[in-house]
């Protein structure tokens, strides 16, 4: 059985900030159900890595929380945020602190290959 879970938000739009909450309330849920999880932000999701984005983006009118209060607690639960190269590109290199790492496309193709890895595409 796998004991890793691999989430790669590519198909995720921040203008539709409904389809943000799910993907970082499951990493964190994963994270406290001790498997080690990575987040990774790529294409129009990697817009999510740059500094006062997610900030500004609430799930539900209304709600208090931001998409990056989700991002915070997944993080803090243990989830690794992660960033492919190419999104640098796309939209800078100003990122939140809870990315720890930039990876490439070969990373990501790895690690989906990889029998210990559970991926997950949002």
């Amino acid at each position: 059985m796998a004991d890793k879970l691999m989430i790669v938000m590519v198909n995720t739009d921040p203008k539709n900030p409904a389809e943000l909450g799910a993907p970082f309330f499951q990493a964190a849920v994963a994270a406290a159900m001790d498997y080690e999880v990575e987040v990774i932000l790529t294409a129009r999701a990697g817009e999510l890595a740059m500094k006062g984005v997610a900030e500004k983006l609430y799930v539900k009118e209304g709600s208090p929380k931001s998409v990056y209060d989700f991002i915070k607690d997944a993080h803090e639960a243990g989830v690794h945020f992660k960033v492919c190269t190419p999104t640098l590109d796309l939209w800078g290199n100003d990122l939140i602190p809870e990315i720890e790492e930039t990876v490439g496309g070969a990373y990501v193709i790895q690690k989906a290959m990889d029998d210990d890895v559970v991926t997950f595409t949002y």
